[in-house]
């Protein structure tokens, strides 16, 4: 029911005779300065709901302001202004966009969470997976909607080395540390040097990282740099690493596709729902020294390398911004009549 196979054509708005004019609060626990998933995910979704002639004000916490509809991204952060919408406007649509953490942790065991769930009048998870998670009732009225990314040019990748790449903050659920561990189980005649794009989230990352760069040479650290720097240099990589313990759908993973990287994956059920069940590229979560195998896998066996590739772009057909677009839009649609 939940395998998504092919990319049919979606309806794609505005079409004719479709004039929306819903006000929507957008709420994401993460503002602009934290320029994480959260926050591309609300940008992205901002600017489709606005394109489809909605008005969208984007806020951390809900001022109160009337609304037509709230779409809240974060079941658990965002549960305030849940519960404050649900109680002013009972009867208005409320969509909830589940995270990580959320799918894989605080549905399970926080009561603010669980709640929000029952409010939601649709909720929206990130990958085909997610919807396991959830009892019977509530996936019922659960949409999937695959981040996306466009078109990321190639550039021309290193000869001298295989470049590989980590993008994401240093903290617990990433697993932040798995591929430099990997590293030191390389041969000495590999090429691979992997570099690591993200900041860290707490001062013990930040002396782990820096330990590891001094005791793990092939592995590099460049903290937090802009998006557009983490774009440029994925364009010219091998390969990307996302070795998380906890996703509910990476946003890396469509920005490594759009640019025609494979993917090494942790084999959990977020990035399983991104890449599918057949894909060549998992290693079990927190095993650096299968990690290790399959990343000279990558660099020295071609037909495993253009495995990785050929599967890669078949799941990038789900992850356009055109079908993220389709997707938001119409589970917006849903509710068009039915504010009061």
């Amino acid at each position: 029911k939940w395998a998504f196979r092919s990319c049919p054509d979606y309806p794609r708005f505005p079409v004719a005779g479709y004039t929306p004019t819903m006000r929507i609060a957008l709420i994401t626990p993460y503002g602009r300065a934290h320029r994480n998933g959260n926050w591309h995910t609300a940008a992205r979704w901002t600017r489709f709901l606005r394109e489809a002639g909605h008005t969208v004000r984007v806020q951390v916490e809900w001022d109160g302001r009337p609304a037509d509809l709230m779409l809240a991204l974060h079941a658990r952060r965002s549960f305030a202004s849940i519960q404050a919408f649900a109680k002013r406007f009972p009867t208005r649509p409320l969509l909830l966009a589940l995270t990580g953490t959320d799918l894989y942790r605080d549905i399970h065991e926080n009561r603010d969470a669980q709640q929000a769930l029952q409010l939601a009048h649709r909720i929206i998870v990130l990958q085909e997976r997610g919807v396991d998670e959830l009892a019977a009732h509530l996936a019922a009225k659960t949409r999937v909607i695959y981040q996306s990314a466009p078109d990321i040019a190639r550039q021309a990748t290193p000869a001298d080395s295989f470049e590989v790449l980590v993008i994401g903050h240093l903290r617990a659920e990433k697993d932040p540390f798995r591929v430099a561990l990997a590293t030191a189980y390389l041969p000495e005649h590999s090429q691979i040097q992997v570099t690591h794009l993200g900041g860290a989230l707490s001062e013990d990352m930040t002396e782990t990282a820096e330990l590891a760069q001094i005791k793990l040479p092939r592995w590099h650290w460049l903290g937090d740099v802009p998006h557009k720097a983490v774009i440029k240099r994925l364009a010219r990589a091998h390969l990307m690493v996302i070795s998380s313990v906890m996703e509910g759908g990476a946003n890396v993973i469509c920005e490594a596709l759009a640019a025609d990287v494979p993917v090494l994956a942790s084999h959990m059920p977020g990035n399983i729902g991104m890449l599918g069940e057949d894909y060549p590229g998992y290693f079990p979560v927190g095993d650096e020294r299968k990690l290790a195998r399959l990343l000279l896998m990558a660099e020295s066996d071609p037909d495993f390398y253009a495995s990785l590739v050929s599967h890669a772009r078949q799941r990038r057909c789900l992850m356009r911004p055109e079908q993220e677009a389709s997707r938001l839009r119409q589970a917006v649609a849903e509710f068009e009549q039915t504010s009061d």
